[in-house]
């Protein structure tokens, strides 16, 4: 059903769902409780006021069924009990004198004055133990033999029975007790009483109950709308959201209105959003830097290829100054090409890293070794300062050595002529291994230090062009770090020098 195919409707037909299966649950048992309870109650009362009936009628009678407050003994002369509801009043009653007659005959009953009533309209029957009415408070059964009722014809077996009749419009509650003297059976009290209070209790309950499920579902229905919109208001400002950057747009921040799940998603979003914002600027940067970068070397390539032809290739001292220039530039774009692949594979993690036990004390000076030709060159002397309480790290020895050469090259690049470059090695706190290295240089602005590593963007971007740099080297040393699973980072003050740090992790 289409009515059901946004969140918001969902919400609220599952909110109303709840409160009725809840109201039907506890009104059913509610109400099947207190039906029990008042069956129960009315038929507690029969039964009291049967026995009174009988101890009053019949001296020293007993009879048969649950068990209720015991009553005392009621004396043979004009008297009145009261027990809760019941009213008995009895005149020339004379029980015949049970040592010379059956003291199963009751018929004195029928010659006695006896007034049976009730405030609750009980309807009290005394039978003989032939099923013959001997008293009857309405007076309209007297002589009438019951034994074809099926509840007087239980209790004249000696069992109590009771039963809920239902005439009509008329519901009521009738009990049969088995009255015994002597231990044997002489009669049965049989009682009814109409249910109709105890049914218009009920129903007055009922309404009630229905008035109290309405106003629920009519509060709960509110409250449901309530919350369904406070959902499904950032639900559709992040629907929208996503469909702008679907299509390339990132000027719909979604508001954060609240600090529960729904305001941490938007906070998510956004700043989820800032960050494709950022990855897109940086890749219309990259394709832009990469363009810059072939440009300037192809550029170089065609203008040396169009001098060859007009001629210079005849003379071969210029021939040979342009097949170097042509060389260097093809060189050049190797490295940028073999950079970027690098880059690429350490994006997509497709680095293939031969880890092994690596001793960092010998790959460090065979570092220096190699590269201390260039550093005499620049008038820069290189050294090493290895702890020897430093741990061996889990790596792969290439790559480790390629991250040196980059921040060693990149070191002796911006050192002045004379001073020193210090490469150590140590352990940090967590028994990760720790190498630095420490130039006497130039240093970076603090405003360009959180753009360091950056692709392509170079700090002093004269020097580096001229130098051959293209900005790539850090961003390859951070990358080759990250895939070890270690971490790299810079500290550097313009003017006193730069240190570059970086951590392996230990042999498992």
């Amino acid at each position: 059903m289409k009515i059901f195919s946004g969140l918001r409707p969902r919400l609220v037909f599952s909110h109303l769902t709840v409160i009725i299966l809840a109201m039907g649950l506890s009104g059913l048992l509610l109400f099947s409780l207190l039906e029990r309870y008042f069956l129960q109650a009315t038929e507690d009362s029969l039964i009291a006021q049967a026995r009174i009936t009988v101890q009053a009628l019949i001296p020293g009678a007993l009879t048969a069924g649950p068990t209720v407050d015991a009553q005392a003994p009621l004396n043979n002369a004009v008297q009145q009990q009261q027990y809760g509801n019941l009213s008995l009043q009895t005149e020339n009653l004379f029980p015949p004198d049970t040592a010379t007659t059956d003291n199963s005959d009751l018929s004195y009953l029928s010659r006695a004055s006896i007034q049976l009533g009730t405030q609750l309209n009980t309807r009290i029957r005394i039978l003989d133990k032939n099923g013959k009415v001997m008293a009857d408070s309405q007076a309209t059964d007297l002589g009438v033999d019951l034994r074809t009722d099926p509840l007087a014809a239980q209790a004249l077996t000696g069992q109590y029975a009771s039963r809920v009749d239902s005439t009509g419009e008329v519901t009521s509650l009738a009990v049969a007790l088995p009255a015994r003297l002597n231990d044997q059976l002489i009669g049965v009290a049989y009682l009814s009483q109409s249910l109709g209070d105890v049914l218009a209790v009920l129903q007055d309950l009922r309404a009630r109950w229905m008035l109290a499920t309405a106003i629920a579902l009519v509060s709960s229905g509110a409250v449901g709308l309530l919350l369904s919109r406070a959902i499904t208001r950032p639900l559709r400002s992040l629907t929208t959201a996503a469909e702008a950057v679907a299509q390339g747009r990132f000027d719909q921040p979604v508001p954060a209105r609240s600090h529960d799940e729904i305001g941490r998603l938007s906070h998510t979003f956004n700043d989820m959003m800032a960050r494709l914002q950022a990855a897109r600027q940086m890749q219309v940067d990259f394709v832009a830097n990469v363009s810059h970068e072939l440009r300037t070397p192809l550029t170089s390539l065609k203008g040396t290829v169009e001098t060859l032809r007009g001629g210079a290739i005849d003379d071969l001292e210029v021939r040979d100054r342009f097949l170097e220039t042509i060389e260097g530039e093809t060189d050049r774009l190797i490295r940028l090409v073999s950079d970027l692949l690098l880059l690429s594979r350490a994006d997509s993690q497709a680095l293939d890293l031969r880890r092994e036990r690596l001793d960092l004390a010998g790959l460090v000076q065979e570092t220096i070794e190699r590269l201390a030709p260039q550093a005499a060159a620049r008038g820069l002397t290189l050294r090493a300062e290895i702890d020897p309480n430093a741990p061996a790290a889990w790596a792969d020895a290439d790559r480790v050595a390629q991250v040196m050469v980059n921040l060693l090259d990149n070191a002796l690049k911006y050192s002045r002529p004379g001073g020193s470059v210090t490469v150590s090695v140590s352990a940090t706190p967590e028994r990760f291994a720790l190498i630095q290295v420490r130039d006497e240089g130039i240093g970076i602005p603090a405003a360009d230090l959180p753009r360091v590593g950056q692709r392509f963007y170079r700090a002093d971007k004269a020097r580096s062009r001229a130098q051959g740099g293209n900005g790539l080297g850090f961003a390859i040393a951070h990358s080759l770090v990250q895939a070890h699973g270690g971490r790299l980072w810079l500290d550097s003050h313009e003017g006193v020098g730069t240190t570059a740090s970086f951590t392996l992790p230990p042999p498992p």
